[in-house]
């Protein structure tokens, strides 16, 4: 009677455990799949380490879809060139910054909201894929991806021959090589997406 018991007893938990088991196996395996898929595309960017870095938290998101991949590159180029905004806007409210410092800046912070507007305007392509005008908007996405860069270099030019606040430079050019960085990977991820 007791055996009887415990395989009637026996039998569902085991079965209950299973299909526990199950999902968590599927999704760890779908999970690792999504970022081999990442790190895979990222294989074509300039900047492999900091692609793999900054991309990989989406990857459960993007799945194995090359445009949702771009996408989600140019929101963390997005992100940072807004950080970059604040970090260069910052500089302009600190005291004793000199006239031409303050140039300087006004001028950089005018290239980063180029940059943002460039990006959204990237994203903004991209959802359009589906499009008839499909090669269109893939030239778009990658223009504006481009000038971005253009955006941050012509940042960093601000202080060519000038004399400037090497913590002031040094602020600025970290956060437009970070911008560049991440712009040139979302570009290379575009390039290479049909």
């Amino acid at each position: 009677m007791e055996m009887s018991i415990c395989k009637t007893l026996l039998f569902p938990l085991l079965t209950i455990a299973l299909f526990i088991s199950l999902p968590q196996t599927s999704t760890a395996a779908n999970n690792e799949a999504y970022t081999n898929f990442v790190q895979t595309k990222c294989n074509v960017t300039t900047y492999i380490s900091l692609c793999e870095k900054t991309l990989i938290p989406y990857a459960s998101s993007v799945k194995t879809n090359s445009t949702r991949l771009c996408k989600a590159a140019l929101d963390v180029t997005i992100k940072a060139a807004k950080n970059a905004s604040t970090t260069v806007s910052t500089l302009k409210k600190q005291k004793g910054i000199t006239r031409i410092e303050a140039s300087i800046i006004k001028d950089c912070i005018e290239d980063v909201k180029d940059a943002v507007y460039e990006l959204k305007q990237a994203v903004e392509a991209m959802r359009h894929l589906g499009d008839k005008d499909k090669a269109f908007q893939l030239a778009n996405a990658k223009t504006y991806a481009s000038a971005v860069i253009t955006d941050a270099d012509s940042c960093t030019e601000g202080f060519s021959g000038r004399e400037v606040n090497p913590s002031v430079k040094e602020m600025i050019n970290s956060s437009m090589e970070n911008i560049t960085k991440l712009a040139s990977n979302a570009l290379a991820l575009i390039n290479h997406l049909y």
